[in-house]
């Protein structure tokens, strides 16, 4: 993952002539400790997937990372968006481990805000989007919202379409190379509600990079 992702910032930044502002998200964190299976957690792999990655760009001096968290800390999804806005970030990329109970599943799949009918893509973003109800205001923070129904977003999904297209760019270059250099199972990008990007004012990406 970290060559696939130093790789694809690379391309994108080489096109650019200021400083490229990266955000890297950790999913999850604290309390919220995502997926977990057989001793492995997911607050902790996405954690140490970014702490890598981070470290690797971080070489680069026309490259500026910055961090969602760098420690085990619980940050409101909400505020994972205003970080990257706050930093001007020109990417936003959250790192996440998917679960199901086939163990079968493998691969890797990388989301972009919007709707989607699929049911198995719903209930990704479903399961990711619940971790607001840990956050002390959500309900004034995500007034309006229903986790249950993923289309009360739709409205912010509308207003940003303008980084769409970049959005898609982005993650079907993370796809590629984790299939052309790693090997992986390729299981796509697609559109989905997910809470932690649509306030996010950048191209902007989720990655679950592989299953627990």
């Amino acid at each position: 993952f970290l060559f696939v992702f130093v790789f694809t910032t690379n391309v994108i930044w080489a096109q650019n002539s200021e400083k490229f502002i990266v955000t890297l998200d950790a999913g999850h964190g604290a309390h919220d400790p995502g997926a977990k299976y057989n001793g492995h957690t997911e607050k902790e792999i996405t954690l140490a997937i970014v702490l890598k990655t981070g470290k690797i760009l971080e070489k680069h001096s026309d490259i500026e990372v910055v961090y969602t968290r760098k420690t085990d800390v619980f940050i409101d999804l909400v505020e994972r968006a205003n970080i990257a806005n706050g930093a001007g970030a020109n990417i936003f990329v959250s790192i996440h481990c998917d679960a199901i109970a086939r163990a079968e599943a493998y691969g890797s799949q990388s989301f972009v805000m919007g709707i989607n009918k699929n049911a198995s893509n719903l209930a990704v973003s479903k399961r990711e989007n619940s971790v607001i109800t840990l956050e002390k205001d959500y309900k004034k923070n995500y007034k309006g919202f229903d986790i249950n129904n993923p289309e009360t977003i739709i409205g912010a999904t509308v207003l940003q379409e303008q980084y769409m297209d970049n959005s898609i760019s982005l993650a079907s270059k993370i796809q590629e190379k984790f299939t052309q250099d790693l090997g992986r199972k390729n299981r796509g990008v697609s559109p989905a509600p997910f809470m932690v990007l649509h306030k996010a004012s950048m191209p902007r990406v989720l990655v679950e990079t592989g299953f627990i």
